[in-house]
């Protein structure tokens, strides 16, 4: 099961949410706007969400973010630390030649490479960060699920979770929370392609 994990606010964004210099890309000056609400809910939802990884697939740009910081913690309780460092990497990347962090390997071309990816694990592939990945593979409709955890404010710019190109696909709600902070934490699964209807009387 290929699976996203996202932190957006109201208005979509997802970019920089860890840290002022996380991603300035664009111009970006909001970067650290998850950090003040975040709580134990959430911090216990991602050690689930961790818990049930066989491997990730990242982009380049988040690769090289967790590469800088994750490997210098090496304490093996940490539920995401343990996680990242010892389970496969899998990096979407035209450019990167070399790749430094313990068991990375690279992804060239993601829509021939993927889906045999997706197969070769019992449990989830996971994809965190990565907006410009995620893009792709909503345009290929490759991802099972998405845990999308939305924070209580708009930005008004940065990297969106949804834009052009996205496949339209329905959606069923698996699970929902809400945090002491105001965070939203809903779970969905892919069901398949949209129903229309219309209010109109007929006749």
């Amino acid at each position: 099961m290929l699976t996203t994990t996202t932190f957006l606010t109201l208005d979509g964004i997802m970019q920089a949410p860890g840290a002022p210099a996380e991603d300035r890309s664009g111009g970006f000056r909001h970067g650290g706007w998850l950090v003040p609400h975040f709580d134990r809910a959430l911090g216990e939802f991602m050690s689930s969400v961790f818990d049930a990884a066989d491997a990730f697939l990242l982009g380049r740009g988040t690769y090289e973010i967790f590469a800088g910081h994750w490997p210098r913690v090496t304490d093996p309780s940490d539920p995401i630390a343990s996680r990242l460092n010892q389970l496969p990497k899998h990096v979407a990347t035209k450019t990167l030649e070399r790749l430094s962090w313990t068991g990375s390997t690279t992804v060239r071309d993601v829509a021939s490479e993927v889906p045999a990816l997706v197969r070769a694990y019992r449990r989830e592939l996971q994809v965190h960060g990565s907006p410009g990945l995620i893009q792709s593979l909503l345009s290929l409709e490759l991802i099972d699920r998405m845990n999308l955890i939305v924070f209580p404010l708009t930005l008004g710019t940065g990297k969106r979770l949804f834009g052009e190109g996205t496949s339209p696909s329905a959606f069923k709600l698996m699970s929902s929370q809400t945090t002491t902070t105001g965070i939203v934490i809903a779970t969905y699964e892919r069901s398949g392609r949209p129903q229309y209807g219309s209010f109109a009387l007929e006749g």
